[in-house]
C-alpha cells in the first residue's frame, strides 16, 4: 500500500469491508420510506420511522465521523507521533496488526528507523468478522510482514525502541489474549522502549459515532487491566479526534 493517502482512503475503505450494512442500510430506508407514504397504520408509520431514523443515522453520521476520523483529523498525519515519541532517538521498531494493515509503510518511511519489524497477529480461527477477511483480500500484508501469534514474537529481549499498535489490538478479544500482547511488547523493549497504542474506547463518544458497533471496542477500565497485568504504566494518555485515544506505555 502506497505510504500517501487519498482524501477519501478511510472512509471508502471501511464501506468496501463493510458493504452488506451500507447495502442492508440503505434496503431499510426504501422500505421505511415506502410504509411511511403507503401505509395508514399510525404504529406501522411510527416504527417505519424508527428504522428510517437508525439507517440515516449510521449511513450519514457514522460515515461522516469515520471521514473526519480516517481522511480529516491528524490520525494519518502522523503529528501527534511528535509528542508520543518523546525526546529520544529510536533505531528499532515494531508494528503490530491484526490482518489489515493500512500504516506501516508510511510510518517506516516517516520514521527511517535501522531495524523495522511488521507482525501480523491474523488468527482466522478466532477473527472470524467478513469484514477482516474483505480487508486482507482487498489489501494483502506486505512482503515483510511476519505472521506470528500474538503471545510470541520472533524479537529477542530487549531489541527493540518502539512497539507500535494502531487500531489493531482491539481486535483480540479478551483481556488476557490482551495482556499476553502487551508482555511480550515489554519483554522486547530496551530500557525507556515505549509501547504506542492506538485505539478506540468502548465510550460515549464512540456510542454516539457508531451506535451498538462501539461493543467491538474495549473500555478503558478493560485496557488499563490488561497493561497493569502484563507490568506496564502510562506514561501519557490523550486524543486524536473525540473518538481515538494514543496511550504511551512503558514498562513499570
Amino acid at each position: 500500500m502506497s505510504a500517501k493517502r487519498s482524501d477519501w482512503q478511510g472512509l471508502l475503505a471501511i464501506m468496501r469491508f463493510n458493504w452488506p450494512y451500507y447495502a442492508v442500510s440503505l434496503a431499510l430506508v426504501f422500505v421505511a420510506v415506502l410504509v411511511m407514504v403507503r401505509v395508514a397504520s399510525l404504529p406501522l408509520q411510527i416504527l417505519a420511522f424508527l428504522f428510517f431514523a437508525a439507517a440515516c443515522y449510521f449511513l450519514f453520521v457514522s460515515s461522516a465521523v469515520s471521514h473526519w476520523i480516517y481522511d480529516r483529523s491528524d490520525l494519518y498525519r502522523w503529528a501527534w507521533l511528535r509528542r508520543a515519541l518523546g525526546d529520544g532517538e529510536s533505531e528499532a521498531a515494531i508494528f503490530c496488526h491484526s490482518g489489515f494493515d493500512e500504516a506501516s509503510v508510511a510510518l517506516q518511511s516517516l520514521l527511517q528507523v535501522k531495524n523495522w519489524l511488521v507482525l501480523d497477529h491474523y488468527q482466522p480461527a478466532t477473527m472470524t468478522e467478513a469484514s477482516i477477511r474483505r480487508a486482507r483480500k482487498l489489501f494483502p500484508p506486505t512482503a515483510d510482514t511476519v505472521a506470528c501469534s500474538h503471545d510470541c514474537w520472533p524479537a529477542k529481549d530487549g531489541s527493540f525502541d518502539l512497539v507500535f499498535g494502531i487500531l489493531a489490538i482491539h481486535e483480540l478479544r479478551s483481556e488476557g489474549e490482551r495482556s499476553a500482547w502487551f508482555r511480550e511488547a515489554r519483554r522486547c523493549l530496551r530500557p525507556g522502549g515505549r509501547i504506542i497504542l492506538a485505539e478506540h474506547l468502548r465510550d460515549f463518544a464512540n456510542l454516539l459515532a457508531f451506535g451498538p458497533g462501539f461493543l467491538h471496542f474495549h473500555s478503558r477500565a478493560g485496557w488499563r487491566r490488561s497493561w497493569v497485568n502484563a507490568g506496564c504504566e502510562v506514561m501519557d494518555d490523550f486524543h486524536v479526534t473525540p473518538w481515538v485515544n494514543i496511550f504511551i506505555l512503558r514498562s513499570s
